[in-house]
């Protein structure tokens, strides 16, 4: 196994113990497509985005509690 390979392998960390998930990763944790994602991150008042340059990231625990409140997406 290469030397890079090795220490990335090191820093995998399970989707539900991550603070921030990509779009990608919020799509599988969730079950909502990425599509819909975009669309609700898309809002200034998102309160589970966090804007890192122009790459957004979820908010897991914010966005956990987002979708315990809501009644339809």
């Amino acid at each position: 196994m290469s030397q890079s390979r090795e220490k990335k392998r090191k820093f995998d960390i399970p989707i539900w113990r991550k603070a921030n998930l990509s779009i990608e990763e919020a799509a599988a944790y969730s079950g909502i497509g990425m599509a819909k994602l975009y669309e609700m991150t898309e809002s200034e008042d998102c309160p589970f985005v966090l804007w890192i340059g122009s790459r957004r990231m979820i908010k897991r625990k914010a966005f956990d509690e987002y979708i315990e409140r809501q009644y339809s997406i």
